[in-house]
């Protein structure tokens, strides 16, 4: 055929007609994709107890109170343990030495032992000969999990008032060692963010940090016995009668305190086995905030409260904190309270009180909400590129991503979502048969459902974790631990689908946050792309709990490219940052041991001696640019 006259033109007039029809389907795609945009994250309220005035005094001191608690290395059994050592990057984890862990079910390390510096070329742990054919030869699949280190394996003996460190006695770890030394442990499931943590309706991956705390722990009114100590002053003829008395409380819509209590005292992450919140009271009461760690001049919450010098707060002691954060009738009694054999001060006993409630304050100022996205739903339609433009098409439509990832928090897991659907919904599940599972919380066959039950399990107490469960036992005991009525009819004869089944995570500074899903598999945000287009790992051993949602998408390469874009329109450059309301103290995290998995050091008590890494203290301002020293990002995009 011969060519036309087209095939002669000028190439500027060529590369002219190309931008003119790029810019032409970027209008087009932009009017389509804000038909159907969520508002930005900045319109979204942040939920918080109804309540809480019968508990904090003043908020900018109970939000101060929980960004030092957060950061505060001092918390830890060891006194070098905070928060933020799993927190520290985009509200995630990226390190990568000494992060692997068996998993919840899992008897042995599939591939490496403790101390293995992980690559690249370990992920993804489920590998396809074709990943793009869930079908194609298995070229391994791996029963592990990529996690945070925590802790050494101790037991809790005491606290000294004015030493960091717990008194504490090793005990020998057989999982978590290299020869006959302990190494730390790592936790059994992926360390999610904690940024826009706020908007969840229930935390942890399966859920079991509930909506209601009860001051004490993460179990809300299913913990029964929950008690924390008020001071009723009654006046009399010989004065003011002091009386403690134990009550149980309610903080609705506080998930995030509920989830706070829980790693202080968990022998994984922060803790000797055995101490008690009111340990960790008596311990912090009679510390200065943040010693030992440096804050930074223009901190956007702490510059107020920061020593002379610059080294943590110039308070006196966490006591202080306290008594300007909350009520007084929660601290100021002069009576002891005996908890199992010990005694203590009513503010060391309500402590895990304060330490909820602040670290859910400050928590809830880490809001993400200034994205590109965010520039994009208030209207500007330049805020998006034309190939991200073409990704959050396919993110809502073709990808199906929207289905689980919906709403401005971009997760069905969000507190905002119970207006829409409330706790539960029906759903026609992989294998074809209707049932009740609970909205948010899907099994998309990252692994075997027996591997990892997720929100299938139980609670301390025997009870099903999940809401559908829940539901199904008793729709007696579901109103009086939701204080709400189901909101779906579920008898004996109801089918639930829930095993397996994980929290959906929000997906904002996702560029950031890798290694994804519950078990920590995937590297990078294209393996993760490849693994939906495949139609997930385990889908067909799944089908009975599995999401209908979760099978082969035949999504082209352009399709799959333009996806990872839009997901990176989804990064706050502040995060990036680390610039306010990201900024922080100073913080040294442990990032494994010197040696490998073969060999480590002796710290004379039967531990491996940490190789540790620092990251500065920054103002509000942030970082000129990422300052994590580059082997933190080993797995990064």
């Amino acid at each position: 055929m011969q060519p036309s006259s087209r095939d002669h033109a000028p190439a500027l007039h060529v590369r002219a007609w190309r931008a003119v029809t790029l810019t032409a389907t970027a209008a087009l795609l932009t009017l389509s994709a804000q038909a159907q945009t969520p508002s930005s994250l900045a319109r979204a309220s942040r939920p918080e107890p109804s309540n809480l005035g019968s508990y904090v005094a003043d908020r900018s001191s109970a939000i101060a109170l929980g960004k030092a608690l957060f950061w505060d290395m001092q918390v830890g059994s060891d006194g070098r343990t905070a928060c933020a050592s799993c927190h520290f990057h985009a509200g995630a984890d990226p390190r990568s030495k000494n992060q692997l862990s068996r998993g919840p079910n899992g008897t042995s390390f599939a591939f490496a032992g403790p101390n293995h510096q992980l690559t690249a070329g370990d992920y993804p742990f489920h590998k396809l000969a074709d990943p793009g054919n869930r079908d194609s030869a298995v070229l391994r699949s791996l029963a592990a999990v990529t996690s945070s280190q925590g802790v050494f394996r101790e037991r809790f003996n005491g606290v000294v008032p004015g030493q960091a460190e717990d008194t504490r006695q090793v005990v020998y770890d057989p999982v978590f060692h290299v020869g006959a030394i302990n190494t730390r442990q790592v936790e059994p499931r992926n360390t999610p963010s904690v940024i826009n943590a706020v908007f969840n309706l229930r935390s942890f991956w399966d859920g079991r940090a509930q909506t209601i705390f009860n001051g004490v722990n993460p179990f809300g009114k299913r913990d029964t016995a929950a008690r924390v100590y008020r001071n009723d002053r009654s006046w009399t003829l010989l004065g003011w009668k002091e009386q403690l008395n134990a009550v149980a409380v309610t903080l609705n819509d506080s998930s995030l305190a509920s989830q706070a209590s829980g790693p202080p005292l968990s022998n994984l992450e922060m803790s000797a086995d055995g101490r008690r919140f009111p340990d960790l009271g008596r311990k912090l009461t009679a510390l200065r905030p943040l010693a030992g760690q440096q804050v930074a001049s223009d901190d956007s919450v702490l510059a107020i409260l920061r020593a002379a010098n610059g080294d943590g707060l110039a308070s006196a002691n966490y006591a202080d904190l306290v008594k300007k954060a909350f009520r007084s009738e929660w601290w100021n009694g002069s009576k002891k309270v005996t908890i199992g054999s010990a005694s203590y001060t009513q503010m060391e006993a309500n402590f895990s009180l304060f330490f909820g409630l602040a670290l859910q304050m400050y928590q809830a100022t880490l809001v993400s909400d200034q994205t590109p996205f965010d520039t994009f739903a208030e209207g500007n339609g330049a805020a998006l590129t034309a190939q991200q433009l073409m990704g959050w098409g396919v993110f809502t439509g073709k990808g199906k991503c929207a289905s689980c990832h919906g709403g401005a928090a971009f997760t069905n897991a969000s507190i905002h979502r119970r207006l829409i659907t409330d706790r539960m919904n029906r759903m026609t599940m992989g294998n074809g048969g209707v049932a009740v599972y609970d909205e948010g919380f899907y099994n998309i066959g990252v692994t075997p459902t027996a591997e990892d039950i997720g929100v299938g399990g139980n609670d301390p107490f025997g009870n099903p974790l999940s809401f559908s469960g829940l539901a199904k036992k008793s729709a007696l005991l579901f109103n009086l631990y939701e204080q709400a009525l189901p909101n779906q009819l579920v008898t004996s004869l109801t089918r639930i689908a829930v095993q397996g089944a994980f929290k959906t995570p929000g997906l904002r500074n996702v560029e950031l946050t890798a290694p994804y899903f519950h078990n920590g598999g995937t590297a990078t945000l294209a393996q993760v792309i490849e693994f939906y287009n495949r139609g997930g790992n385990f889908a067909r051993a799944n089908l009975a709990n599995l999401d209908a949602d979760i099978q082969p998408l035949g999504l082209s390469a352009t399709e799959k490219e333009s996806l990872v874009a839009f997901l990176k329109a989804l990064t706050d450059e502040r995060v990036r940052k680390h610039a306010a309301p990201f900024d922080h103290p100073q913080l040294r995290v442990t990032n494994g041991h010197p040696g490998d998995t073969s060999t480590v050091t002796n710290d004379g008590w039967g531990r491996a001696t940490d190789a540790w890494l620092d990251l500065p203290a920054v103002g509000r301002s942030g970082y000129s640019a990422d300052r994590i020293p580059a082997s933190f990002l080993g797995l990064a995009q």
